[in-house]
């Protein structure tokens, strides 16, 4: 930054920068090994009186960033803010040094220090830490935002998250609670004896998913890749392979709008599991739901914007004929011909694309219009109409519709699965229809993937398989309205 460029307030931080420089202590420290996080001291003498916390004397060592300090001339207090949280500081110019006491007065909010002194009570009952031996770690070259107001700009929020999770609270707790999220997954999903694998990230051959993908080039192979939109294609090869049960958590990257709910990457969880089928799936995200809930929240029923969820099985099952039935008044088992499905829907003012025009696109639609936005609670939509599912078995009753399911919460969805088309010739057939919707001008429709009919002809067992949302399910358990909430460094737009 030029020097013309810096206000007021970074130039007096600068100017105090050199003063510790003047005094022999290098602004920007060196290792400090501590003995204690704030939460740990907190939780310990929550409930041991003034004198009882005296008595044992703790001798601890933490280390922080400078949220809050008042000066009462011979003695001052600050907060500091570590990984857990904040705790007091007491500081006595008759406990510290003449250096270490002069330090504490010229630190401005933001600065990091090494604290090292006993545990005690305050007059006022909070515990607080007395101030034995003060070391300067960082010296912050610019000021945090005003406490009350915080970074007013969501949009900065998301852009300087590292000034977010220093100010608010809640950008912590979400932050912290993913990655237990996600360990509660893998503790699922090993329980089902399972075995968790990695699959490529750059993929040459478009599949998985109907979605928009991000292009690259590698110049030794001199070969397109695709980033992946789905995981599902490598993971049935290795249910070919007799892994038998396999799941992957993992990015996808989708070249596509961005909204509360999409981020251009994400991540999933996808799971197979050889010899059971979309009723098998059914009972695996119910319990999978529940499970996670249990082990990071300690409960089933959790709060999500003026709602509650429950997310204890069983979950309501439905057709998706019968979810528009109910919600719109069309009764797609009565049309028969794809002239009908086109005069309702010109009734209902859906618009429908050139590649859009067939009986199971058209019932899609008035799905998405009409049904999503009425299931609060979770609800399992199944009998997916062929056409939008490249990848699933044909339900034997009616080849119309496939044997597919989706979760749905309060409108959005959450997962999908199915029993996994597992007939070489009739998925041949799958990708052949979905290569005609390309030239019909639908860029999301998966390519030919010949490897993947050839291993299917080695033959892959009866198989249900499923994906779930980890961002969406972490948006749900933590509350949150916006994907990028839950993502530390969601994608944003260049500043003007």
């Amino acid at each position: 930054m030029e020097e013309h460029t810096l206000n007021e307030y970074e130039r007096i931080r600068r100017e105090k920068m050199q003063a510790l420089k003047d005094k022999g202590v290098d602004p920007f420290g060196s290792a400090f090994k501590t003995t204690h996080h704030s939460l740990e001291i907190l939780n310990k003498y929550e409930h041991n009186t003034k004198e009882e916390i005296a008595e044992v004397n703790e001798h601890v060592i933490i280390a922080g960033r400078i949220m809050t300090k008042r000066e009462m001339g011979k003695a001052g207090f600050m907060h500091l803010l570590d990984r857990d949280g904040q705790i007091q500081v007491y500081v006595r110019k008759d406990s510290v040094s003449e250096l270490e006491f002069e330090i504490f007065t010229e630190a401005d909010l933001g600065d990091i220090v090494g604290i090292e002194g006993h545990v005690f009570r305050t007059n006022h009952g909070e515990i607080s830490i007395k101030a034995e031996k003060l070391t300067h770690l960082t010296k912050a070259l610019r000021p945090l935002p005003d406490k009350f107001h915080g970074l007013a700009d969501v949009e900065e929020r998301y852009r300087r998250r590292y000034v977010d999770l220093i100010v608010n609270e809640n950008a912590r707790r979400v932050a912290m609670l993913r990655p237990r999220i996600i360990r509660a997954l893998q503790h699922y999903f090993d329980g089902l004896g399972m075995i968790e694998v990695e699959t490529p990230v750059l993929q040459p051959i478009l599949g998985g998913a109907a979605a928009r993908p991000f292009v690259t080039h590698h110049n030794t192979l001199d070969m397109d890749f695709y980033l992946r939109i789905a995981t599902e294609l490598p993971l049935k090869r290795l249910i070919v392979g007799g892994l038998e049960g396999v799941y992957e958590i993992g990015r996808l990257f989708r070249n596509e709008g961005m909204s509360p709910k999409h981020n251009p990457e994400f991540t999933t969880v996808e799971a197979y599991l050889a010899y059971s089928d979309m009723p098998g799936m059914m009972e695996v995200i119910e319990n999978c739901l529940e499970s996670v809930a249990m082990e990071v929240l300690g409960k089933t029923e959790v709060p999500w914007a003026d709602k509650m969820i429950e997310l204890k099985g069983p979950y309501r099952r439905i057709h998706m004929v019968d979810a528009v039935r109910e919600t719109s008044g069309v009764d797609f088992f009565k049309i028969n011909t794809i002239e009908e499905a086109l005069k309702v829907a010109k009734e209902h003012h859906i618009e429908v694309l050139k590649h859009q025009q067939s009986f199971g696109h058209i019932l899609n639609l008035f799905f998405e219009h009409y049904a999503e936005k009425a299931m609060i609670q979770p609800t399992f939509v199944y009998g997916h109409p062929i056409e939008i599912s490249p990848l699933a078995k044909k339900n034997q009753e009616d080849p119309r519709f496939t044997d597919r399911f989706e979760l749905f919460i309060d409108g959005r969805e959450y997962a999908n699965a199915f029993s996994e088309l597992n007939d070489p010739i009739d998925q041949r057939e799958r990708f052949e229809e979905q290569m005609k919707e390309k030239d019909l001008g639908n860029d999301e429709a998966n390519e030919m993937d010949v490897d993947f009919v050839e291993s299917l002809e080695y033959g892959m067992p009866p198989t249900g398989g499923l994906g779930i949302g980890i961002d969406r399910l972490v948006m749900l358990l933590t509350n949150s309205e916006t994907i990028r909430e839950v993502i530390l460094f969601p994608h944003m737009r260049h500043r003007d």
